[in-house]
């Protein structure tokens, strides 16, 4: 009897609290994906299962998801997950999520992201 009781109370309290919601960011606002782009994840609150959406001209520039060593040199590992579609989705994970451009140089010119998730 008390297992019944006990399911139905933490029923009850799962089907009235409110879940947090993921939020979504266009990364640079309304410029989006571009040069100089570096430091707009300066004083965001971002939580894992938070999206970053890059908008940019497709052929113009991509997304590559990298670690940190390979952000801090602008450089792409091989292996590197791209995005090119110009309207890229990515789902932020809890801690440092690190994004560059894979274009010659435009890492340098501050087309990367270095957002840490909560």
């Amino acid at each position: 009897m008390n297992s019944i009781v006990a399911g139905i109370v933490l029923l009850s309290v799962l089907l009235h609290s409110n879940p947090a919601l993921a939020a979504s960011y266009v990364v640079g606002d309304a410029t989006g994906w571009k040069f100089n782009v570096a430091g707009w994840e300066n004083g965001k609150s971002f939580k894992a299962g938070d999206t970053l959406v890059f908008k940019y001209a497709p052929g113009t520039h991509n997304v590559v998801v990298v670690d940190k060593a390979s952000y801090d040199a602008c450089i792409v590992p091989g292996n590197a997950k791209t995005f090119a579609s110009g309207n890229d989705v990515v789902t932020l994970g809890k801690g440092p999520n690190y994004f560059i451009c894979g274009f010659p140089r435009h890492c340098g010119f501050g087309m990367k992201i270095a957002a840490n998730a909560a």
